[in-house]
């Protein structure tokens, strides 16, 4: 009888449970649309300090409140929902509808050790359509270097997303060694999870940061001691500190002192995966073509064929999933499994005159041996945090 009653409680609670959402729900769609902002289709650029003091002055202003909160809402919404793009920033006319994007879900096996043979090399195969108007054409079609999609330009523009500046970087490096990441790839908060997303979001309520604001080099460290305060509830030691602001120069590569939203967003995304998930969780998020690359590096640094690298070379490999912008870019017309980054040991980086080939085997023998699923799990963190194609640096691999 005990066991009946329980299951009723919990229909019963359900129930409720069920009701109480969907009159949230109504309640959002009864709710009067956000006032498109006097400076409507540029960027935003002030910095967090600006934001918090602006919001200040709107609160003791009193009448000009419900609507700031109107947008705050807004902005927490596009964060829970994984679109980086305001919908008041851009012309509607002419344009496709973005696509909704359909957050991942853990399953069962996820954290068991995956199946990735480095002897039996993936065969990589784009698509022949346009991810978007699913059309194939004469004309040349993008590439993404980390899955299979590829793209028209007009169709990457007509969905805004593919502005003046960046239209010149994809037709520069979609068909390089350096590659090209989608839409899809390039934002790292799309690998959270629903539960892992709202995980982030009251993280950074808590911390007073607001969605779609620069930060500053006070602010991200402001923020960082705040959460390490909240997590271990002590003070954040210097030399942690010290790492912060090596990260915050790591996410400004050109020295703007400040960080943009996005770079900021990805970084703590794979923060919290590298806190929440394990390795072979990890593991299971990398691409054939993130895969195929990491084989070439670890065969180009393997220079016995023993299938063991050092702790050393395990490092060096590290700095090279970040080289998005080479100097040289060759044009793409070898196979696929040859495109990404080129690791120091590799052949082709021989050619300079200055490799560590002939210093590698005697320290490799003193150091610790790292198998290649030991290099994987080294390293996989840093590949997904490669995937951006800003320039900054997610995870700015240690010393």
């Amino acid at each position: 009888m005990g066991v009946l009653m329980s299951r009723r409680q919990t229909v019963e609670r359900v129930q409720k449970v069920s009701l109480a959402v969907s009159a949230f729900k109504d309640g959002l769609r009864e709710q009067p649309s956000t006032r498109r902002r006097a400076e409507a289709g540029t960027a935003r650029q002030g910095t967090l300090e600006q934001e918090v003091q602006e919001g200040e002055e709107e609160a003791l202003a009193g009448p000009s409140q419900p609507e700031e909160s109107s947008a705050s809402k807004a902005a927490w919404e596009r964060l829970r929902d994984g679109r980086g793009v305001e919908p008041e920033e851009f012309d509607r006319a002419n344009r496709f509808t973005p696509p909704a994007f359909i957050r991942p879900k853990r399953e069962l096996h996820d954290d068991e050790p995956p199946d990735i043979s480095l002897e039996q090399r993936e065969q990589i195969l784009n698509d022949e359509m346009c991810e978007i108007c699913e059309v194939w054409t004469a004309e040349s079609l993008f590439p993404c270097r980390i899955c299979h999609r590829v793209y028209h330009d007009g169709c990457l523009r007509r969905m805004g997303y593919l502005q003046k500046d960046s239209a010149v970087e994809v037709t520069e490096t979609a068909h390089t060694e350096t590659g090209w990441s989608c839409y899809y790839c390039d934002n790292l908060n799309l690998l959270l999870t629903e539960e892992e997303m709202y995980s982030l979001m009251e993280t950074l309520r808590n911390c007073k940061i607001i969605p779609g604001v620069c930060l500053t080099l006070d602010d991200f460290l402001h923020y960082k001691h705040q959460v390490h305060k909240q997590q271990f509830e002590r003070t954040m030691p210097e030399a942690q500190e010290e790492q912060a602001a090596l990260q915050f120069n790591a996410l400004d590569p050109d020295k703007k002192g400040h960080i943009e939203w996005q770079d900021f967003l990805s970084h703590e995304s794979i923060q919290l995966l590298q806190k929440i998930r394990p390795q072979n969780a990890l593991l299971r998020l990398l691409t054939p073509k993130e895969r195929e690359r990491a084989r070439t590096a670890f065969l180009a640094l393997d220079q016995d064929n023993d299938g063991f690298i050092g702790e050393a070379e395990c490092r060096q490999a590290r700095h090279s999933w970040f080289r998005k912008h080479q100097k040289e870019m060759v044009s793409c017309n070898v196979s696929i499994s040859h495109v990404g980054p080129i690791s120091e040991g590799s052949p082709a980086s021989s050619r300079n005159g200055k490799s560590p080939e002939k210093i590698l085997p005697a320290a490799k023998q003193e150091e610790t041996s790292i198998d290649w699923l030991g290099f994987l799990r080294e390293n996989v963190a840093y590949i997904l945090a490669a995937r951006p194609n800003s320039a900054a640096l997610h995870l700015q691999p240690l010393a």
